[in-house]
């Protein structure tokens, strides 16, 4: 039976029977603390919520140490990255706490620190507020605690960096001034819309001149400096993209080239390898950028420039959606939104030439007037 009984001057323990029968107690220093704590425990038993105590004396390494391996569903780049988070900032400040003592003020203190420190961004910072989620969450799920110290933190808001969109005169300068080793890249990067991984693990058979398609089925990965090759992004990355009849005529050069033939890659390194992305970026894509006044331009600013010339031609969302391989039109939606109303000019513009057409068809007035005086006489 639960019962509170004094131990002495300023003690009081507080027993009560766990729900495996093992007797568990506690000391406070005044008795309205251990009646209020074991009515606590009484009510939690009664829920099915009632956690042994010295499961919640695991330290956070110690738990980290077995969430990790239990994690099976993340990319590879995203444990690298996860992992790298808790190694650098997690762990220092949480490594030999018992996860029972770890409280939503300590996790609000965390958040703060980093950002306090000027040495994150605000997206950094709340990733890394994310993976110290999943861990905690992990320990409910576990057993070991009843509530996730995250529950009701405030994460920085995930500001995106700004997009830049290339004219297609721009993309040809930046092609010729990063060489004819890479212009093909460039075009084909900026046209087909492709990811830097795509493009770098690009192999011949998944170039189809005849019908003027890339199958985009699996893209390279640099982890922790090791190359290798793994399915896209997401399962709507596996796709396949269109790409202009000119292009096609670039790629088709590209093909012939004995690099190519020997690498096995559509875009090798200059020495026939896997291109990792720090190396070109450093040797070709700077010094063209640079050149060109286009200094500051990403990559990926590309893979941008393609959504927004798509866009201009009128493409519909859901098939730029397939296109780039995002998860969800939200994605697109999310990302692109801002460009589309720019395309309701046009559909009123092409409204306008239908009704003049059946305006001249009915030999009513172009400025509409005949309809309205009809309307009267109604």
């Amino acid at each position: 039976m639960a019962h509170v009984e004094k131990r002495g001057p300023g003690r009081w323990r507080a027993r009560y029977r766990a729900p495996n029968g093992n007797e568990r107690s506690r000391t406070f220093s005044r008795r309205v603390d251990a009646e209020r704590w074991l009515a606590e425990m009484e009510v939690a038993k009664g829920r099915g919520e009632w956690i042994d105590p010295r499961l919640g004396r695991t330290t956070f390494g110690e738990w980290t140490e077995e969430w990790q391996r239990t994690i099976v569903d993340l990319r590879d780049s995203t444990l690298s990255r996860d992992l790298g988070m808790v190694r650098n900032h997690l762990l220092p400040h949480f490594g030999r706490t018992p996860l029972a003592a770890i409280t939503t003020t300590d996790v609000r203190s965390l958040v703060a620190q980093l950002q306090a420190s000027g040495q994150h961004s605000p997206a950094t910072v709340r990733k890394i507020g994310q993976v110290l989620a999943k861990i905690m969450a992990s320990a409910v799920e576990g057993g070991l605690i009843g509530r996730s110290p995250c529950t009701g933190v405030r994460l920085p808001v995930e500001t995106r960096r700004d997009m830049r969109f290339l004219t297609p005169e721009q993309v040809g300068e930046l092609a010729d001034a990063i060489g004819p080793a890479y212009g093909t890249l460039v075009y084909t990067a900026t046209y087909a819309g492709l990811r830097w991984g795509e493009l770098a693990g690009l192999k011949p058979e998944r170039v189809d001149l005849l019908r003027r398609t890339i199958s985009v089925t699996e893209q390279l990965l640099e982890v922790d400096g090791r190359m290798s090759w793994g399915p896209p992004k997401t399962a709507a990355g596996r796709r396949a993209v269109s790409i202009p009849a000119t292009l096609a005529g670039m790629l088709e050069k590209q093909l012939l080239t004995d690099l190519v033939k020997a690498s096995g890659l559509v875009f090798p390194s200059p020495d026939g390898h896997p291109q990792r992305r720090s190396n070109f970026r450093r040797r070709a894509w700077m010094p063209a950028t640079r050149a060109i006044g286009l200094e500051g331009l990403r990559f990926h600013d590309l893979r941008h420039t393609a959504v927004a010339l798509a866009i201009a031609q009128g493409g519909h969302s859901k098939a730029i959606q397939e296109r780039m391989g995002h998860s969800s039109i939200q994605v697109t939606l999310d990302r692109y939104g801002h460009l589309f109303p720019a395309l309701d000019e046009r559909v009123a513009d092409g409204l306008d030439v239908m009704l003049r057409e059946s305006l001249a068809v009915s030999a009513r007035p172009d400025d509409g007037r005949g309809v309205v005086e009809l309307a009267a006489k109604r």
